[in-house]
C-alpha cells in the first residue's frame, strides 16, 4: 500500500508566490511598469527570464537572491505536514510539480530541512550563468492547449507514473494538492480512487465547482483546505484504512 502525495509548489507549499516574491530583491523592492507589462498570458517563464536580466543588470547576487528567497513563508501547517510525510516515507512518495523553478525550489526545501521528503521535483529548469545572471528554460514542450506554453502538468504526472509501473511502483491513491489553474488538467486526469485538494479560496477551487454546475464533475474525490492540518488529518485517516 502506497500513496502517491502530488504538490503544487506557489501558495501551495509555500503561502507566496516565489517568482514574485524575488521581487524583493529589486532596487526599491519593485520592477519597471514596462517590464511588468511586457508579461503575455502563457508565458510567464519567457517573463521571468527577462525578470532575471533585470536583477542582474542591477548587480543583485546570487547570495542576495538566495537570502530573500529562504525567508519566503511556508503555507499555515506546512511545516508540520512535510515533518509528518517525512516520518512516514515508507507510505508515502512525494513529488513536486511546479511553474517555479529549480533554484528557488531547491533553496527553500533545503533551507528548511525538507529536500528528502520529495522524491523528485519537476519545474523549470533554471541556474546561474558565468556573469552571474539567473536563467531559466521551459520544462518542457507539449500541445496541450489547457495549459502555459512551458509546463503541462498533466503530462508531467502521467509519465511519472508510467516509468513508476515500469521499476514495479503502483498507488493505491494519489492526492494532489494544489490552488492554481494549471492544476486542473492533472487534476481532470485522477481517477475515481484519487483525492484532489484545492486549497480554499483560489482558482483551482473555483474551476472545480465550475465543472461540477456545468454537470462535468471531475472523476476523483474533492477536499477542500485552508490550513495543511486538514491535509495531515485526511492523510492519517488513509493510512489508518
Amino acid at each position: 500500500m502506497k500513496f502517491l502525495l502530488v504538490f503544487d509548489f506557489d501558495h501551495t507549499i509555500v503561502d507566496e508566490n516565489s517568482d514574485t516574491w524575488i521581487v524583493k530583491c529589486a532596487p526599491e523592492k519593485k520592477i519597471p511598469n514596462g517590464l511588468r507589462k511586457s508579461y503575455r498570458p502563457g508565458h510567464w517563464t519567457e517573463y521571468m527570464g527577462r525578470v532575471f536580466v533585470y536583477l542582474g543588470d542591477n548587480g543583485i547576487t546570487e547570495d542576495e537572491m538566495k537570502r530573500t528567497m529562504t525567508t519566503i513563508p511556508f503555507t499555515a501547517g506546512m511545516v508540520d505536514l512535510l515533518g509528518f510525510i517525512g516520518e512516514n516515507k515508507e507510505l508515502f512518495d512525494c513529488i513536486i510539480v511546479s511553474d517555479s523553478n529549480t533554484v528557488f525550489i531547491d533553496w527553500i526545501l533545503k533551507a528548511a530541512d525538507f529536500h528528502k521528503v520529495f522524491d523528485e521535483v519537476f519545474t523549470n529548469p533554471a541556474a546561474f550563468s558565468s556573469t552571474g545572471y539567473l536563467t531559466v528554460q521551459n520544462f518542457h514542450a507539449h500541445h496541450c492547449a489547457k495549459c502555459p506554453k512551458n509546463l503541462c502538468k498533466r503530462r508531467v504526472l502521467k509519465e511519472f507514473l508510467d516509468k513508476q509501473l515500469e521499476r514495479g511502483v503502483s498507488y493505491t491513491q494519489i492526492v494532489y494538492i494544489g490552488d492554481g489553474e494549471n492544476d486542473l488538467c492533472p487534476v481532470m486526469f485522477l481517477k475515481k480512487d484519487d483525492t484532489a485538494m484545492p486549497r480554499r479560496g483560489y482558482t483551482l477551487e473555483k474551476k472545480i465547482s465550475q465543472l461540477a454546475q456545468n454537470l462535468s464533475p471531475v472523476e476523483c474525490s474533492v477536499l477542500v483546505w485552508s490550513s495543511a492540518a486538514e491535509i495531515m488529518s485526511h492523510l492519517k485517516v488513509l493510512i489508518k484504512e
